[in-house]
């Protein structure tokens, strides 16, 4: 399944760091949102919501990269992680790979 077209490009930093660890793969299939993730790298919870922080400016960037605002994608992002966390459009199961 290597070199798939679908497949992302791991970063120039983590290979080349020996210490590198993949924390988080997410994956469409089927019509559905599947999951794989590291739990053991951070003692609190609260550093996965900075990643997540972190995840939503990245992905505000790759819009802008596009030719959209970056505060609006921002806000978009933002807005969607409210309207679903309040009222989910599905529930999330399964395990993790740790």
């Amino acid at each position: 399944m290597f070199g798939k077209r679908s497949e992302l490009q791991i970063p120039e930093a983590a290979k080349k760091d020996s210490d590198a660890v993949e924390i988080l793969r997410i994956w469409i299939a089927g019509g559905s949102q599947h999951v794989s993730l590291k739990t053991g790298v951070w003692e609190d919870p609260a550093a996965w919501g900075l990643m997540l922080a972190d995840l939503a400016k990245h992905v505000a960037n790759a819009y802008a990269a596009d030719g959209m605002d970056r505060a609006e994608a921002l806000r978009r992002v933002y807005q969607g992680l409210q309207v679903e966390m309040e009222s989910p459009t599905d529930e999330p199961t399964g395990g993790v790979a740790s």
